[in-house]
């Protein structure tokens, strides 16, 4: 019987996680993980460290990265496993949806100044250097300097959707997204969809058309699920003859308590997953050739 566990959703500090990626693979090792991908929001920037210290570490390294996208006023994230990370296509759109934040960081940390905290883009770059500057690092910034009792208040209070604080950018779509990761011989999955609270026809409606575009699976194993979630997207899954995927969303301290591979304690992975999906990757590429 095939023991192994692996990580399909994984942060480093290259985007809002707090480990670096050589951090994550010795993580990894200490979690008995076979394998593990890195999926950082909309950068790539810190696979090829992870994946030389992985080679060190004789574990799997899986390139990754999750795109964030807006489907009907909600934001929806797709993951991309198996990606080419030197395709200028994926690398363009992630340079568009990088400078998209940046622009929206710009007017939330004026309004944050508004109300009187003391925090600017120069500071939070010093604080998190050659990091993609999300909303949680400006979480980190605010709980790290005293101004807040912990990272929730920061969301549930000023920078979460519908806070004074928040700012909306620019997205593009699940379907655009499911384009870019194609167009990197990568795997694209459906993020957590037990984080949209989305009403179960407009999910299938979101599905069918991410579909039509060649997603390939759905993270249907997930921290947040309860066991009745879990089956509900397996089935989900299976209906629609899609991947199962799964991952913890770890990110370090900065959801403390989530843990790698195992995400509150009881999530389980099976590395039987994971050949699916690498059988999936040989027919994406195999088409394009």
């Amino acid at each position: 019987m095939d023991t192994r566990i692996i990580d399909l959703h994984v942060h480093s500090n290259a985007s809002d996680g707090t480990c670096t990626p050589t951090e994550l693979v010795a993580e990894a090792v200490r979690a008995g993980l076979s394998a593990f991908a890195l999926t950082d929001h909309d950068t790539t920037d810190g696979i090829a460290e992870a994946s030389a210290a992985a080679e060190k570490a004789g574990i799997e390294l899986i390139p990754g990265v999750e795109l964030s996208t807006e489907y009907d006023g909600t934001e929806i994230h797709v993951v991309g496993l198996y990606i080419d990370v030197h395709n200028e296509t994926l690398q363009r759109q992630m340079a568009d949806f990088r400078a998209s934040r940046d622009n929206r960081n710009v007017y939330m940390l004026e309004k944050l100044r508004a109300v009187g905290f003391d925090i600017t883009q120069e500071s939070l770059e010093e604080c998190f250097p050659d990091a993609v500057i999300t909303r949680a690092h400006i979480a980190r910034y605010l709980f790290d300097h005293g101004y807040i009792p912990d990272i929730r208040t920061a969301f549930n209070k000023y920078i979460g959707e519908g806070c004074p604080c928040y700012v909306s950018r620019p997205k593009v779509t699940p379907m655009d997204a499911v384009d870019y990761i194609l167009a990197a011989g990568g795997v694209p999955i459906l993020a957590h969809p037990v984080m949209y609270h989305m009403e179960r026809a407009k999910l299938m409606r979101m599905i069918s058309e991410m579909k039509a575009h060649g997603l390939c699976g759905i993270e249907a194993i997930y921290s947040e699920n309860t066991p009745a979630d879990e089956q509900i997207y397996k089935e989900l899954a299976r209906s629609e003859e899609l991947l199962i995927s799964g991952g913890s969303d770890f990110h370090g301290t900065n959801k403390p308590d989530l843990f790698l591979g195992k995400g509150r304690g009881k999530l389980y992975i099976p590395y039987s997953l994971l050949d699916a999906i690498r059988q999936k990757h040989a027919e994406i590429l195999a088409a394009r050739s």
